[in-house]
């Protein structure tokens, strides 16, 4: 059984400043997990790299985790991001994920230090064998370096039951449609901008960064796919490709960080080493916001 069809946000953690020094906010937190319950999100991710994980200390990590398992209560499924560049680090997390009461986990490929694709194998085998909970494998090669092949993707998921999905973010369409045909895993589009095409070849959903503005609208796209209107998905796609391309016109996630603070004038805070948007890039995005709003 899947861990969810339709719409999982990649969900931004918000910070506040306190003395200069930026914090987590975990009533923002408590917010943003309720408007997600309330507006159509299908799961929420927390963690991930649109959560700026890697600046996180272990302790907001797993606090963060926590508070939102609480928050949403189990209405809706709660997917922690657990995946690291330290195998004994991604078990450690992974194991207290579980505990907390996650739903599933979300792990990242090892990035810096890579690895093979041998290496891939035993690093996702050596952390499923130390949970029971669903395993969604992550695929970004651009941010980590290294990419699950096709091939590698099923052998571990033969290997290991839990694991049962994988993120697809790397652009490759080519490559999906590949993995798709080996029928081993449910597949995630990882990219807003390719949800309706990885649909089209077996896809169940998107962990997406345009569900942090827009939780309604990317649901509808999903599920008017699999509900059978393609075209209605289409038009929805379509309709999102300059917002998409305007939430990635610097790194991930200044931009989206910057259309919360346009859309709900707060979360814009970004952890350093990323800087805030330029001037220039931020009137695109609001122009594009105020596009898309025109066409919904």
């Amino acid at each position: 059984m899947s861990i969810f069809k339709g719409s999982g946000v990649a969900l931004i953690t918000p910070f506040k400043l306190v003395n200069e020094k930026s914090e987590v906010d975990y009533d923002m937190l408590k917010k943003l997990c309720d408007m997600h319950v309330n507006n159509g999100t299908d799961a929420i991710i927390i963690c991930g790299t649109t959560g700026e994980s890697a600046t996180l200390s272990h302790e907001e990590h797993e606090k963060c985790i926590k508070k939102c398992i609480e928050y949403v209560n189990g209405k809706i499924p709660v997917i922690a991001g657990t995946g690291s560049n330290d195998t004994n680090r991604a078990i450690e997390l992974s194991k207290k994920a579980e505990t907390m009461g996650a739903d599933a986990l979300l792990c990242v490929t090892p990035y810096y230090n890579k690895t093979n694709q041998e290496g891939l194998i035993n690093y996702y085998t050596d952390i499923a064998k130390n949970v029971d909970i669903p395993i969604i494998m992550y695929n970004v090669p651009s941010r980590t370096g290294v990419n699950i092949e096709p091939n590698t993707a099923y052998e571990i998921a033969l290997k290991n039951d839990n694991v049962v999905a994988i993120k697809e973010a790397s652009g490759n369409i080519s490559q999906i449609t590949k993995l798709a045909s080996l029928k081993a895993l449910d597949i995630y589009s990882g990219n807003d901008d390719q949800i309706v095409p990885i649909l089209s070849v077996g896809g169940i959903g998107v962990i997406s960064v345009l569900a942090n503005i827009f939780p309604r609208e990317t649901h509808d796209m999903v599920m008017t796919y699999l509900d059978g209107d393609v075209k209605g998905a289409m038009e929805l796609q379509l309709a999102s490709v300059d917002l998409c391309n305007a939430l990635f016109s610097d790194v991930n996630p200044i931009p989206v960080k910057k259309a919360m603070e346009i859309m709900y004038g707060d979360s814009g805070i970004v952890r350093k080493p990323l800087i805030k948007l330029s001037e220039e890039k931020t009137k695109v995005l609001k122009k594009e916001i105020d596009n898309f709003n025109k066409t919904i």
